[in-house]
């Protein structure tokens, strides 16, 4: 049996992974959080959605999604109508053509170069007791056939 790869659905992933976090690192609860302050401003019964704390402090509790299309249905169908997926396969072809990872450092290239020969080593495919011819270019492999 086969296995199969979307990069789409590890983009979701990643989205899901990151809005749980967010959701388990907590709520902080404090006198700036309740709006005390705010409170006494504009006292009881009065409209507090509008007030500029209630907006920031939103932001900051709910997470903040960029594959979950929270607008009005309205602007959705306007922006195109895509759905999770689609946008999420947009997203991983972009970072498979723009993505620059950096450098391992030789140290950590020098210890994954030792576990998989140990691995290799282990299941018998170790390459170091093959003779393993260097590939040579097409040009050279040209240049010797008869």
């Amino acid at each position: 049996m086969g296995m199969t790869l979307s990069f789409a659905q590890l983009v979701m992933d990643n989205e899901f992974a990151r809005m749980i976090k967010h959701v388990v690192k907590g709520i902080p609860v404090n006198d700036e959080t309740l709006a005390v302050d705010v409170i006494r401003e504009i006292g009881p019964f009065k409209d507090f959605l509008s007030h500029d704390s209630t907006l920031q402090h939103m932001r900051e509790v709910q997470s903040q999604p960029r594959l979950i299309d929270r607008t009005m249905r309205e602007d959705w169908e306007k922006s195109g109508r895509t759905d999770m997926t689609q946008r999420a396969e947009e997203q991983a072809r972009h970072i498979l053509e723009t993505h620059k990872p950096e450098p391992l450092p030789d140290r950590v290239l020098a210890t994954l170069r030792s576990i998989v020969e140990e691995a290799e080593e282990q299941l018998g495919i170790s390459k170091k007791k093959q003779k393993v011819r260097p590939l040579r270019s097409k040009k050279t492999r040209d240049a010797a056939s008869p």
